[in-house]
């Protein structure tokens, strides 16, 4: 209180007894030496701040995307984990510049070495991708797609043969190389091993179209459809995005591989959509139990992939088939009439009698020698 009465005994000090003098040349001394200088400069200025504040604004829109894409791909790794898949989509990184987020206490100092082949060719294809994106958007190849030839009916074909021969319908590997026994052919010519698979009987033909580990790619796969070969044509590539699909149709393909290894179930219901709207067959591939049990919970199957090896090991064991159609899976599959591809590790006669007694309708070769059990 004695501060406000003493405030209020202050009124007799007036402005008044600044000389006004004082006031004007100070006044004047800022026109005359600040004024002019000022307004030349002053337009300058304002161009400089606006553009230190829009690039400061973009600086921390593109600092906003990083944090919510790291935030994304922690997330897709929670979930896929959840599901029981081991496979990381890309080398785990650390956060942010000083990142404040749900993940801030569950983060993982991994390292940025793959487990294994399946998480290496993983890790590498998200890199191809974002690199093919940026030359081929997704704009563009939808407009490529607009004047596409009709696909053809790969899983029709399956069913043909089966019924036709009484033996799996044959679906003939064309593949240069592979990570576990490396150049399977020198002479690699696929127009020339598309069209002796379709002359030996083959139902469907199966084309790599991964470049560094097998060897393959969507040139091939172009190439054979281009060749006037009738056979359907499935797209084998590790498949992380739906990018690839829409890119597949256009090279002409017909059915495309999707692995439960890799997608999450979100990610398999999504791209099978994708895959009926454009025509697409969609070959999903399991190699244990809990896959076959995720991929079986997902409406829209129709054809399904069992891997006899197993791709984080590469160990191949054709018993795994006979495990997976037992029981209640094999019933369940039986009712939704699913056909069940058989895959790798088939070699002899005895193997496709073996997966085929267990419920095999169709198998996966990629030497030619085997094309006469299905003739």
């Amino acid at each position: 209180m004695e501060g406000l009465v003493s405030l209020k005994t202050t009124p007799r000090i007036s402005f008044q007894s600044i000389p006004s003098f004082n006031h004007r040349s100070s006044f004047f001394l800022r026109r005359s030496s600040m004024d002019l200088p000022l307004r030349r400069s002053k337009f300058p200025a304002t161009r400089a701040q606006q553009s230190e504040t829009i690039s400061l604004k973009k600086e921390e829109e593109e600092d906003a995307l990083k944090v919510k894409e790291w935030e994304v791909g922690m997330f897709q790794n929670e979930v896929a984990e959840s599901q029981g898949i081991r496979i990381r989509r890309r080398p785990p990184t650390g956060p942010p510049l000083h990142y404040v987020g749900p993940f801030e206490f569950r983060l993982q100092n991994e390292g940025n070495t793959p487990r294994n082949i399946l998480e290496e060719i993983v890790w590498h294809k998200d890199t191809e991708v974002s690199q093919m994106k940026e030359k081929k958007p997704l704009v563009a190849l939808k407009k490529v797609i607009e004047n596409a030839p009709p696909t053809r009916d790969f899983l029709g074909a399956l069913k043909a043969a089966h019924l036709r021969t009484g033996l799996p319908g044959l679906i003939a590997e064309v593949k240069k190389a592979s990570p576990s026994r490396g150049i399977l052919r020198e002479n690699f010519d696929p127009v020339e091993i598309a069209r002796a698979y379709e002359k030996g009987g083959a139902a469907c033909l199966s084309v790599l179209t991964d470049e560094k580990y097998f060897k393959g790619s969507f040139e091939n796969l172009e190439a054979i459809r281009n060749a006037g070969v009738k056979c359907p044509l499935l797209c084998k590539e590790f498949v992380i995005e739906a990018w690839q699909i829409y890119y597949a149709r256009i090279k002409g393909a017909d059915a495309i591989l999707l692995i439960a290894a890799v997608l999450p179930d979100l990610d398999i219901r999504y791209m099978i959509k994708i895959c009926k709207m454009l025509g697409l067959a969609a070959l999903v591939e399991v190699h244990d139990e809990r896959e076959m049990d995720r991929v079986l919970g997902i409406e829209g199957i129709e054809l399904i992939g069992i891997n006899n090896r197993n791709l984080e090991t590469f160990e191949v064991d054709i018993s795994n088939t006979k495990k997976l159609l037992e029981g209640e899976r094999g019933e369940m599959i039986r009712q939704k009439d699913i056909i069940v591809v058989g895959e790798s590790g088939l070699f002899t006669p005895d193997d496709i009698a073996y997966v085929q007694e267990a419920g095999v309708k169709a198998v996966s070769y990629t030497s030619s020698a085997h094309i006469a059990f299905v003739v």
